[in-house]
């Protein structure tokens, strides 16, 4: 973490969805799909070649969709020091 910046510091407090990649697999078209495994059945999703690019995702990081259905990809350490497991009621 930089110290000597002139910048104010800020906490997250958003929600968001996500899932931690277990595997890659590249399609022939430049996009890929995206597994996890950390449900009851292995969940799969497609992202194009332009994710791909912009995101260069690797397994063990999170695939996260924010309340507007934005996606992105977040590395494993800053996902899991910005976020904890939601409590369900």
């Amino acid at each position: 973490m930089h110290t000597n910046n002139p910048f104010p510091r800020y906490v997250c407090f958003k929600e968001v969805n996500g899932g931690k990649i277990t595997d890659i697999r590249h399609n022939s078209d430049g996009g890929a799909t995206l597994t996890f495994n950390e449900l009851s059945v292995p969940v799969t999703v497609t992202v194009d070649d332009a994710w791909m690019v912009k995101f260069k995702p690797v397994v063990g990081g999170y695939y996260v969709i924010y309340e507007d259905g934005y996606t992105s990809f977040s590395p494993t350490h800053a996902f899991e020091n910005g976020y904890r497991l939601k409590e369900t009621a």
